[in-house]
């Protein structure tokens, strides 16, 4: 009888166990660290939303496109902040809500006289991205540019468990690469978390259309069990608007421009 019962609170805690893979996206989302135990908006959010519906939250501090892998495959139940992309890999369904949307812009050397203005102002220029990364819902022709082989020898892949975006920065610094484009917010918080700000700087305009991060939730969740996450999700995002979403943006001094 007494095993049954274990038993039975065993299942149970595992049913309430969200397991939750992302990567570095400071200031959204963050590796903790001796320093500090802080983990991002994105990831504060998540937290208090299934919380209060019961769930403990188990992370797992990964590069993107591991934890895209590691959702595909059921071992991450969710990731948090995927780019919203109808070319998006079939092994996750997104969510209906946002986290967020982001303006996108550049970072160049601080001497560059560069403006984005079109894929022709790319080109002959060494381009930065990391695998995964898919830019096809804010810029089809820039996706399409860094996709096409012929343009292999100026767009460099950058990989590693490290934080991806900090090392590319470093790569602009050292003249090893050009440029970079991504969420502003990320931009300034590396920028300034790394004493940058003398060598690089951030140029607008970005793309054309914003960056639009939804959670992806696998596709290996049992259908009504995944329905019912996202659904949490869904309803959580939208209770979370106004005052209680500006506390955990003031808490990161994260400020979005209007």
């Amino acid at each position: 009888m007494l095993f049954w019962v274990e038993a039975g609170i065993a299942n149970t805690s595992h049913a309430e166990t969200l397991n939750v893979c992302y990567d570095q996206w400071a200031p959204m989302t963050i590796f903790p660290s001796e320093a500090s135990s802080d983990r991002g908006v994105v990831i504060d959010m998540l937290d208090e939303i299934y919380s209060a519906k019961g769930y403990q939250l188990k992370y797992y501090e990964v590069p993107l496109a591991r934890g895209l892998d590691m959702v595909a495959e059921g071992l991450c139940d969710m990731l948090p902040e995927y780019l919203f992309s109808k070319n998006a890999e079939k092994g996750f369904i997104y969510a209906s809500e946002a986290t967020f949307l982001y303006t996108s812009a550049f970072v160049v050397r601080r001497d560059e006289e560069w403006l984005y203005n079109g894929i022709h102002s790319i080109k002959g220029k060494r381009i930065a991205t990391g695998p995964g990364w898919d830019y096809s819902s804010i810029s089809a022709g820039y996706q399409n540019y860094i996709d096409d082989p012929k343009n292999s020898n100026f767009v460099e892949v950058i990989a590693g468990d490290d934080d991806v975006v900090e090392r590319i920065l470093q790569m602009i610094s050292e003249n090893r690469v050009d440029l970079y484009a991504d969420n502003e917010l990320v931009l300034l918080h590396t920028l300034n978390r790394l004493n940058l700000t003398d060598k690089l700087k951030v140029v607008h305009p970005g793309f054309e259309n914003k960056l639009l991060e939804m959670p992806i939730f696998s596709k290996k969740i049992p259908v009504v069990k995944r329905q019912e996450l996202i659904k949490i999700w869904n309803e959580g995002r939208l209770s979370l608007k106004g005052e209680k979403e500006k506390m955990l943006l003031s808490k990161y001094n994260v400020t979005f421009a209007h």
